[in-house]
C-alpha cells in the first residue's frame, strides 16, 4: 500500500477494465474498457487537488492509438478533456474522427472555464464514450448537445467506478450534503482510548499515515469541541504531499475553543456554534451559529452549509459523543477503521455513543464492507452505512 492514496481508490483503475455499469447495454468493447480504466487512473491523479470540481480523467484514441490524454488537476485550470486535447496537440495529432474517452459527460456552460462541449465539437471528435452523466444540474445536457451536432454518445461504461471516485461531489449535487467519512482508530474489542482519555497511539505509524491520506481527500476535517479541550489536535495533512490543506471544522456549542488552540492556528478554521457565544477567534477563523430547537448544534444544517460552501467530502475525526450524534442523525456515510492487535476492555471509551440502549437488533445501523486491508500492524476496514429507503439514521421505537 501506497501512503497518499487509499487503496480503494488506487485500485479503482484495475477494477474498471472488466467492470459494467448496471442496466448498460453491453456495447463496449475490450479496447473501450482499457481506454476507460486508463481515463479513472488519470481522474484519480486529481484525488487531493480538484475540489470543488469531480475528479475527471480523459483518453483520446484513434485506431488503437492513444493520441493524447489528461485529467482535471484544480479549479480553474482546464477540464480533463481539454488538457487531453492540448497534449494531443503537443505531440502534432490531428484528433478529428477519434473516440474520446471521459470519466464524467462533458460541461456545457460557462463557469471558469468555457464548456467542454465547445472544445469537442471543435477538434472534431466522432465518438464520446462517458462513464457517468454528470449530477450537476447545470451541466447535465452536455451528451445533448453531442449527440444534437452529430457525435455519437455512449455514457454508462465504468459508471459505478467513477460515481466511487466522486461519492463527494455527486452526494453534494444530488442531496445537498457533503460525502461524510469517520476515521476511528480502536483496539480489537473497539475501544478508542483509556477511560481517562488517553488514545496516543493506539495504531502504529503506518495506520496513522494512512489516515493522513484519507484527510488529505477530504475537502474540511471535522471534530469536536471536547477533541480540542482534550487532544489539543492539529487537524492538518502531514504525512502526504498536498498543495492545500482542508478546511478545519469544530462543533462547539458554546465557543470554548480556546483560541490558542492548535487547529486554528493560521486560519482556514470554521467554529460551528449553537448561538451567539464567544467570536474574535482570530484571523482566518470564521464562527458560524447553526441551533436546533435544543439549544445543540443543527448537525444537518450544519452539512448542508459546507455543502454550500462546495466542500464535498467531510472526513471526521472525534470522538464517542459527536460521532454518536452524527450517527443517529443519519449523516454519516463511510466509516474508515484502523483496528490494532490490541485489546483494552471495559470501561475504556467506545466508538459510538448513541444514548439509550438499542432496545433490539433491528434498530442497529448496519454496515457493508467494501475493504479489509492490513495497513502495517494494523487492519483497516472500510464500510458503507445501509441505506433504508434512502434513511441511514439509528431507528429508535
Amino acid at each position: 500500500m501506497t501512503v497518499g492514496v487509499p487503496t480503494p481508490v488506487t485500485a479503482l483503475a484495475a477494477q474498471s477494465a472488466g467492470a459494467q455499469a448496471p442496466g448498460a447495454q453491453l456495447t463496449f468493447t475490450e479496447d473501450d474498457r482499457r481506454h476507460m480504466a486508463r481515463a479513472l487512473g488519470l481522474a484519480a491523479r486529481g484525488l487531493f487537488t480538484t475540489t470543488p470540481n469531480p475528479r475527471v480523467g480523459c483518453v483520446i484514441v484513434r485506431d488503437g492509438r492513444v493520441l493524447g490524454e489528461g485529467f482535471h488537476e484544480r479549479a480553474g485550470l482546464a477540464h480533463a478533456e481539454v488538457a487531453a486535447l492540448a497534449d494531443a496537440r503537443a505531440s502534432g495529432h490531428d484528433v478529428r474522427g477519434a473516440t474520446l474517452y471521459v470519466t464524467l459527460e462533458p460541461c456545457n456552460r460557462h463557469g471558469r472555464t468555457p464548456p467542454c462541449v465547445d472544445a469537442v465539437l471543435a477538434a472534431g471528435i466522432a465518438r464520446v464514450v462517458a462513464a457517468a452523466h454528470d449530477p450537476n444540474p447545470a451541466q447535465a445536457s452536455g451528451a445533448q448537445r453531442l449527440r444534437e451536432h452529430g457525435v455519437a454518445v455512449e455514457v454508462g461504461l465504468c459508471e459505478r467506478e467513477a460515481s466511487e471516485l466522486n461519492a463527494g461531489f455527486v452526494a453534494r449535487m444530488t442531496r445537498g450534503t457533503p460525502w461524510v467519512r469517520s476515521k476511528i482508530a480502536a483496539s480489537l474489542d473497539g475501544r478508542t482510548a483509556l477511560p481517562g482519555g488517553e488514545s496516543r497511539w493506539i495504531t502504529g505509524a503506518a495506520a496513522r499515515a494512512d489516515g493522513h491520506a484519507w484527510r488529505a481527500r477530504a475537502c474540511a476535517v471535522l471534530t469536536g469541541v471536547g477533541t480540542v479541550l482534550h487532544d489539543d489536535p492539529q487537524l492538518t495533512v502531514r504525512d502526504v504531499a498536498t498543495p492545500r490543506q482542508p478546511l478545519r471544522v469544530i462543533v462547539d456549542r458554546r465557543a470554548e475553543t480556546p483560541r490558542t488552540a492548535r487547529a486554528l492556528a493560521g486560519g482556514n478554521a470554521l467554529i460551528v456554534t449553537a448561538g451567539a457565544h464567544g467570536g474574535g477567534f482570530g484571523p482566518g477563523v470564521e464562527q458560524v451559529a447553526l441551533p436546533d430547537a435544543e439549544g445543540r448544534v443543527d448537525l444537518a444544517a450544519m452539512m448542508r452549509e459546507l455543502a454550500r460552501r462546495g466542500l464535498n467530502e467531510v472526513h471526521v475525526e472525534t470522538g464517542a459523543r459527536l460521532n454518536g450524534a452524527l450517527l443517529r442523525a443519519g449523516l454519516i456515510d463511510e466509516l474508515v477503521v484502523y483496528l490494532a492487535g490490541a485489546v483494552l476492555g471495559d470501561p475504556a471509551r467506545g466508538m459510538f455513543d448513541i444514548g439509550a440502549p438499542l432496545a433490539s437488533l433491528a434498530e442497529r445501523v448496519e454496515l457493508e464492507f467494501t475493504a479489509i486491508d492490513q495497513i502495517g500492524d494494523d487492519v483497516r476496514l472500510v464500510a458503507r452505512v445501509r441505506r433504508q429507503n434512502g434513511d441511514r439514521s439509528l431507528k429508535r421505537r
